[in-house]
């Protein structure tokens, strides 16, 4: 007899619809495959847009004029110094010289592309464009770092008429704040100055006839600062979702709502991975009474601890940002995933998952009247689904008490 499913789309709170990122469509035949038994081409297509996911490519393009700070910002993005192995080098002279790839340490598929300068004697929009091969980009970063000029104005024009996205960054506004709090200490108002900036910078687009365009103030030295947040969340809605989703977990850990988002994206995952896992060629655990892949738990679990800065690099790149000694920051991790993932490791948690499982049991997979074998597949989801929900719970957890253990002093 063949196995029958009754598939129930998480939803309820449970997941955050913003970072959904499979289509109804895909839903549908899911939905058709399982009430059909045909739980390996349910299986089949999980693992087909799970497998999207990680090939999806993100190139944003990042330019403006020499000195301006956009090789620091394709550093920031990131979530590198100017001065690490990896780093687009600095300075105070153009040192591009040519569209030079800067792919994400952790996640491949993103890359940012460090433009050569705008603005010379010998600038024009149009043959820029061409020469730095726009068709590959998803959208462009046009970094001033004091006022936006006719290039600026002129690139974004020609950036429109060939179909792409751009967005104004304006860099270095901490220089500037330092620099007014020196010069009128008694009447520093920072919420005040950074107005100024602003509409400075509308007003230099308003007089070369762009007058509606935004303007994101931006610190790359502190990305939680100023208006990088309206940025990304200007970004999220105008990304296609898989995009989205990838520029989401590329981002450094700046800030707790970063945090909070990503944990919602990787939440959205889990009903897909435990689907799979439990699938039609899962292997049988003695002793346990559900059949998993141990190899793909083994991937998302060290996916959780890379997406929220918990392996060893990151955080001995948090501790040196914080100017604090790594074992400061580490010691209020209270997760085992961040000492070890292993295969005895996630038999432990499929364990302990077993008992909680059985609340997610009528939620996910209708009562049937057959035999133990298809019952197990019901508790197979449903202990790996709890187990991994339970996980990412708690690496998310850490990476919040870690966030604030290392800025405790700026918070």
């Amino acid at each position: 007899m063949a196995m029958q499913y009754q598939f129930v789309p998480p939803n309820e709170g449970d997941f955050s619809e913003d970072y959904d990122v499979i289509t109804n469509e895909e839903i549908e035949e899911i939905k058709d495959a399982l009430e059909e038994g045909r739980m390996d081409k349910a299986v089949a297509k999980i693992m087909e847009n799970l497998q999207s996911l990680e090939d999806t490519c993100l190139n944003i393009a990042v330019t403006g004029e020499s000195g301006s700070g956009k090789s620091s910002f394709v550093n920031a993005i990131r979530g590198l110094g100017d001065q690490e192995d990896t780093s687009a080098p600095t300075g105070v002279v153009e040192t591009t010289e040519k569209p030079t790839p800067y792919p994400h340490p952790k996640y491949p598929n993103v890359t940012l592309w460090d433009l050569p300068g705008i603005g010379t004697p010998t600038f024009r929009p149009s043959t820029y464009l061409r020469q730095v091969h726009f068709s590959r980009y998803d959208f462009f970063i046009l970094i001033a770092s004091e006022r936006f000029k006719a290039s600026h104005v002129q690139l974004a024009k020609a950036i429109s008429q060939v179909g792409k996205k751009f967005y104004f960054v304006r860099s270095k506004v901490d220089a500037d704040l330092e620099a007014s709090r020196k010069r009128r200490p008694q009447t520093y108002n920072e919420e005040a100055i950074l107005g100024q900036m602003r509409e400075n910078c509308q007003k230099c687009l308003r007089d070369e006839n762009m007058p509606d365009s935004e303007v994101f103030l931006v610190c790359n030295w502190e990305l939680n600062k100023y208006d990088f947040v309206m940025l990304q969340e200007t970004l999220d809605k105008e990304l296609p979702s898989h995009k989205r989703h990838a520029f989401l977990l590329a981002l450094p850990n700046m800030s707790l709502d970063i945090l909070q988002k990503k944990k919602m994206a990787l939440r959205a995952e889990i009903w897909k991975v435990a689907m799979v896992s439990a699938g039609a060629a899962a292997v049988p655990i003695p002793g346990l009474g559900v059949a998993c892949d141990v190899a793909l738990l083994i991937k998302n679990l060290s996916k959780y601890l890379k997406s929220f800065g918990l392996d060893r690099d990151s955080l001995v790149r948090l501790a040196k940002k914080a100017n604090k000694p790594v074992e400061e920051i580490t010691e209020v991790i209270q997760s085992p995933l961040a000492k070890e993932i292993s295969k005895d490791l996630v038999l432990k948690l499929l364990t302990k998952a077993g008992g909680g499982a059985l609340m997610f049991m009528e939620y996910f997979v209708s009562p049937i009247p057959v035999l133990g074998s298809v019952a197990a597949g019901g508790i197979s989801f449903a202990t790996t689904f709890y187990m991994l929900k339970s996980c990412l719970d708690e690496v998310a957890n850490d990476a919040q008490q870690v966030f604030l253990k290392a800025f405790e002093s700026e918070l």
